[in-house]
């Protein structure tokens, strides 16, 4: 248990501040990235089959036109490959020079890649592609950097009893930048289907897909750009926070001023404390034996298991198009105009996200700091595993006529244990475990060993969901959903299993579970933050 004598009063000030409004603002300001992060991500899995329409349609063949393997591969997962340097990247220099500092960078990188990729240049299918796949490798580039800064910002500003709530808020407004995807695709495609009727590809070929079919997904894709827009102004006005710049910067009086203002109360600026705590033996490095033996199970622990869940979670997301033709629950290509394809897709996965995704979220934002963190990712990892088990077994039954609805409801269930459970949780926890100067960069590690589960979910999901006898036209056959069902469970199982690594942060102060209020013989002595703990 950290001393309470060896705490700074800014920061017992800030574990013990009421709510007040400005936790609301930085939710707000925060979470508004991250509600453009995921719009942005998962928008392009909306238009794919457009984009294959438009661009490499063959008027002599039975069915319309789709990606080729290697750009489908390309377009679904470049993003990832953008994301996990930038958390890698930002990570890093939200510990060098500040989290305030770097905010505003990634946001503005956002908005420029978000506008870029809808004005991808020229009308040749390979030069859209390759201009596409660049910018959006340079849009996940500044997405990445949201990760780690916008958990570690609202960790250092929130108290420690509902400190659990406020990080799983921010990230909760992920499952609205999903359903806002949808829903824009959705109106969007309802539009221009209302004022540019065409027929289905097996009634006439080439009148199927109309020419302003090319503006839909380049305005989905720029709308990306819109709520950063809005918050930019006051993700540059938020002061930078306490504990970056007392422990970290070692500035005690500004730390003390800005918290003063922010809380409305008067704060000691305590340098003779500060320098206490500075030289008490804590100053170790990422790659020190001290912070192996103290965090190095705990690192472990988040990033094998954010790692496991985006094996998961994002080949569910990225691919819900795909296992939805497969169940016959979306109509074949062949019967739809593009834009009818577009729309019955983008329904799909908004119904999706309005009952599983979005509700999930915002249990964990209710319950965290009631049950805790441990208890939810563990819950999470074993309902995930039992409900893909339960469409994976029997997987021949949800695909015959009349059973595609059970299907969707038990789908809509594994996303909703994934958000109220592991998808939440692998967010939450890095930014409370480790030390505030090495706090941004190990959760940027984190956050990055999930995006390379992502991408070998969207890469190796898009080979292995192949029909092993009738694969895509351009892919090899591979193992089917069912089998591919099969495996996803296995990763949520293994999932179960590493949560053991990680300690429980529920209701203790960052400085508690990070030992930066403790002496250094007594961190080794008590065993603190050094072993994981279940309760």
């Amino acid at each position: 248990m950290a001393r309470q004598e060896h705490q700074l009063q800014v920061l017992s000030a800030l574990d013990a501040a009421k709510t007040q409004w400005y936790h609301f603002t930085a939710i707000v300001v925060a979470g508004m990235g991250f509600f453009t992060d995921a719009y942005d991500l998962f928008c392009i899995s909306l238009v794919t089959k457009l984009l294959g329409r438009i661009y490499y349609t063959d008027l002599t063949k039975e069915n319309p036109g789709s990606l080729p393997p290697n750009v489908a591969a390309a377009v679904n997962g470049v993003a990832f490959c953008g994301t996990l340097a930038g958390q890698l990247f930002f990570g890093w220099l939200g510990d060098k020079l500040g989290r305030k500092s770097v905010y505003g960078m990634t946001l503005l990188l956002m908005v420029i890649c978000s506008i870029a990729s809808g004005l991808s240049f020229s009308n040749k299918p390979t030069s859209v592609m390759a201009t596409l796949c660049f910018f959006r490798f340079w849009l996940g580039f500044g997405i990445g950097g949201d990760y780690p800064l916008s958990a570690t910002i609202m960790s250092e500003y929130a108290n420690k009893k509902t400190r659990g709530a406020f990080i799983a808020a921010v990230f909760a407004m992920q499952g609205f930048g999903i359903l806002a995807g949808g829903i824009v695709t959705l109106i969007l495609s309802s539009a221009f289907r209302a004022g540019f009727p065409a027929p289905a590809y097996q009634d006439n070929r080439a009148a199927s897909t109309v020419p302003e079919a090319d503006y839909v997904w380049r305005i989905i894709l720029m709308l990306g750009a819109a709520p950063a827009v809005l918050t930019f102004y006051w993700r540059m006005k938020m002061p930078e926070t306490a504990r970056y710049t007392a422990l970290v910067a070692q500035n005690a009086k500004q730390a003390a001023s800005d918290m003063s203002r922010v809380l409305q109360v008067e704060i000691e600026e305590e340098p003779e404390k500060l320098e206490e705590m500075v030289n008490r033996g804590n100053n170790f490095g990422l790659f020190s034996r001290q912070f192996a033996r103290r965090h190095g199970l705990h690192l472990l622990g988040t990033a094998t298991s954010w790692f496991l869940l985006d094996i998961a979670f994002y080949s569910q997301n990225l691919f819900q198009k795909d296992i939805f033709t497969s169940i016959n629950w979306i109509a074949k290509a062949r019967t739809m105009s593009a834009l009818e394809e577009v729309f019955r897709i983008a329904r799909a996965q908004t119904l999706i996200a309005l009952c599983g995704t979005v509700p999930g979220y915002w249990f964990t934002v209710a319950l965290i700091d009631i049950v805790g963190r441990f208890a939810i990712q563990l819950l999470g990892f074993f309902m995930m595993t039992v409900f893909m088990l339960g469409l994976a077994v029997p997987y021949h039954h949800w695909t015959t006529s009349g059973n595609h609805i059970g299907f969707v409801v038990m789908y809509a269930f594994t996303f909703f244990f994934a958000n109220f459970g592991p998808n939440s949780t692998t967010f939450i926890v890095p930014a409370e475990i480790f030390p505030a100067r090495l706090r941004s960069t190990c959760h940027g590690i984190s956050a990055a060993a999930g995006k390379a589960g992502a991408i070998i979910g969207s890469f190796g999901f898009l080979y292995a969901a192949q029909d092993p006898h009738k694969p895509d036209a351009g892919y090899k056959p591979g193992i089917g959903v069912r089998n591919s069902l099969f495996v996803l469970a296995g990763c949520n199982l293994l999932g179960f299993i590493c949560t053991f690594l990680v300690p429980e942060s529920k209701g203790k102060s960052l400085e508690e579970m990070s030992g930066e209020a403790e002496d250094d013989d007594d961190m080794v002595g008590a065993g603190a933050a050094v072993r994981p703990q279940t309760a």
